[in-house]
């Protein structure tokens, strides 16, 4: 039981965390808390509330950075100008449409808001999109995680440990993944990069 006890021993500091990771991306841990919320460790409603407010603070501060220091950012880190194209191409063809999905877009989603805050979008347009947007993906994947933990009731009464670190190890696993498919894009990015430097200069 020590996992359980280790959430339930958090106490706010729990919420804390949450708000952190969601600042930066996080929605397999969302998914995992919205099972342990069912499990009554911890409030739901305070979990939204926590993922809704880092992800968007997460989002405003990365559009900043692109309205601010976009062109020198490109510039730094290249291998960041695929994923800032991809996500200008998308704005300019479905914008609103964009704004309140892109975090469920992966392989976009990173450089969108930085992309977003180099584009002309109004700051306060986005600002108003950006927060219901947030609201819409922390409900998702806190509700979904919640729903997962109620079709699976019977299993938490019996043996609620098994399911929470069945949550972990999948948890586990998508980390795993995302950052193997991040690297996997890495190089090939790079390869194309150094192709198109070895054309160029041929």
């Amino acid at each position: 039981m020590e996992i359980i006890e280790w959430i339930r021993n958090q106490g706010p500091l729990f919420y804390v965390i949450t708000f952190a990771w969601t600042f930066l991306e996080g929605e397999t841990f969302v998914l995992f808390a919205g099972v342990a919320a069912r499990m009554d460790i911890l409030r739901l409603d305070l979990l939204i509330a926590c993922a809704w407010i880092g992800s968007f603070c997460g989002d405003q501060c990365y559009f900043w950075l692109g309205r601010r220091y976009g062109k020198r950012l490109i510039e730094r880190f290249p291998r960041m100008k695929p994923g800032v194209d991809s996500a200008l191409g998308f704005l300019a063809k479905w914008n609103t449409l964009f704004i309140l999905t892109y975090r469920f877009i992966y392989g976009v989603r990173n450089f969108s808001s930085v992309a977003m805050g180099m584009s002309p979008l109004p700051w306060l347009r986005f600002l108003w999109l950006n927060f219901i947007a947030a609201g819409i993906w922390a409900c998702t994947f806190a509700g979904v995680g919640y729903a997962f933990g109620a079709a699976m009731g019977s299993m938490l009464e019996k043996n609620a440990l098994s399911v929470l670190y069945s949550m972990l190890g999948l948890f586990v696993a998508l980390v795993v993944l995302k950052g193997g498919f991040a690297l996997w894009k890495h190089r090939r990015d790079r390869r194309a990069a150094l192709a198109a430097s070895t054309t160029s200069n041929s």
